[in-house]
């Protein structure tokens, strides 16, 4: 069942339930730029046997709302849709599952709502500014080059193929790429969203408020923290770093890794993925 979510300043969410209805809700919270159809059934399925799976479109992505000017938001504003997306469906408490983006956006849900949270899976994130360690590695520079080329002009073609060449350099050389199914799974992303154009509007993000992770400290919501060894933007050892902020001594985060998987949650590492989320959340 999906429904639209209208916030404040005219914003309104396309979200989607599926899943156990009498199971313990459990959020997803896609990466940057990405629709909330493009997790992988697979995943869905898994996690959908014994939870009431929430997804929904970010703001500027598949059906949900368009802003006006780049920029004109910030992760902040997104975790703050996320709790918007939860209440309404009547859920007081979720287990959450931030992938990227979504990994930085549930570490807020953490710090500033941990009584909505059962539980946090952060997959493929980094912490909150981490990003500006310099003892932290880069992303890889093959990905960096190819971002400074996402707002360019394509046709429908040309665009379906810079998202799969996007794909096989986020997915890394841990295991095979699937460019067919990358390729399928935009196409329904593009049939989703009644579009063809560029998803860029994260690029511009309002980064305001992210200078927190001495706060990680003092999180005591069970958090697991997914290590994805292939992953070409936040290569190890970012997540181990990640772990070791949150919960320090008192309620420290657990720490798995899923050989193979990059910075993609392809068919191929749902099953790994569910599994490590599963085994938390129970």
């Amino acid at each position: 069942m999906h429904r639209y979510v209208d916030r404040d300043a005219g914003v309104r969410l396309w979200a989607e339930e599926c899943g156990a209805p009498s199971g313990e809700p459990l959020l997803l919270v896609a990466p940057a730029n990405q629709s909330g159809v493009a997790w992988p059934d697979e995943l869905l399925t898994a996690l959908g046997r014994r939870h009431r799976v929430i997804r929904y479109d970010h703001r500027d992505t598949g059906r949900s709302g368009v802003a006006e000017d780049p920029g004109e938001y910030g992760v902040t504003d997104l975790a703050a849709d996320a709790l918007a997306v939860l209440d309404a469906f009547g859920v007081e408490r979720a287990h959450v599952v931030g992938v990227a983006l979504g990994g930085l956006i549930a570490q807020l849900l953490l710090l500033d709502h941990p009584d909505r949270l059962r539980t946090a899976s952060l997959v493929c994130s980094t912490a909150l500014r981490a990003a500006d360690d310099p003892a932290l590695p880069a992303p890889d520079p093959a990905l960096l080059r190819l971002w400074t080329e996402v707002e360019d002009p394509r046709d429908d073609e040309g665009e379906l193929d810079w998202r799969v060449e996007h794909w096989r350099l986020l997915h890394g050389t841990g295991s095979p790429f699937d460019a067919a199914g990358f390729r399928a799974l935009e196409e329904r992303v593009i049939a989703h969203s009644g579009r063809a154009d560029p998803v860029a509007a994260h690029t511009y993000l309002d980064t305001t408020g992210l200078d927190r992770g001495a706060e990680l400290a003092a999180v005591t919501v069970p958090t697991l923290v997914v290590e994805a060894p292939d992953d070409p933007v936040h290569p190890p050892p970012h997540s181990e770093h990640l772990a070791a902020r949150i919960g320090r001594t008192a309620h420290p985060a657990r720490l798995v890794r899923i050989p193979g998987m990059g910075h993609a949650v392809s068919a191929a590492v749902a099953g790994p993925l569910a599994a490590a989320v599963l085994a938390h959340t129970g």
